[in-house]
């Protein structure tokens, strides 16, 4: 009996553990001074800020100067041909940098203010944050329109973002 409640409390314990490291995942950006958006063949490295990526299963990242491209490369199934893309399950990491804190965050948890003051290098563009508190602030003090998450931002609003409604 005692043996099985200590089994019981080490599983308890091993299980606390590893729910605490996983909220702790640390993604890279790892771009060089060469890296270019995939959509707009802008370098990365002079607005850091803005930079998102997307790292494939095979190993492979693709590098983009802002969300609005990385969705915009995200929606167009035709550009995923050059890569050998099938689907959305050929993608390992969606990453986007949060403009506050500069981490790179999982763009699938992230949340994009539209319609803000701030311009990217693609032109205007989806602010992201890892906080929803942090995007409605930042919402509310630069003329932000509204907050989205992820699955919120559709290709309809991308191609509002680009001009092409």
């Amino acid at each position: 009996m005692k043996k099985r409640l200590l089994n019981i409390i080490i599983l308890f314990f091993a299980l606390f553990a590893v729910s605490s490291f996983a909220d702790e995942i640390k993604y890279e950006m790892n771009f060089t001074k060469e890296t270019a958006c995939e959509i707009r063949k802008i370098k990365l490295y002079e607005n850091p800020v803005w930079a998102s990526k997307i790292d494939l299963k095979d190993g492979r990242s693709l590098f983009f100067c802002s969300p609005k491209s990385m969705f915009e490369f995200y929606y167009n199934e035709e550009k995923w041909e050059t890569f050998g893309i099938k689907s959305t399950s050929d993608f390992k990491n969606i990453l986007v940098t949060d403009y506050k804190t500069l981490k790179i965050i999982d763009a699938t948890k992230a949340f994009f203010v539209y319609g803000s003051n701030k311009i990217s290098p693609a032109g205007d563009d989806l602010v992201a944050f890892e906080s929803k508190d942090n995007a409605t602030n930042y919402a509310q003090n630069n003329n932000g329109k509204r907050v989205f998450n992820f699955l919120e931002v559709k290709n309809s609003l991308i191609r509002l973002l680009n001009g092409r409604i």
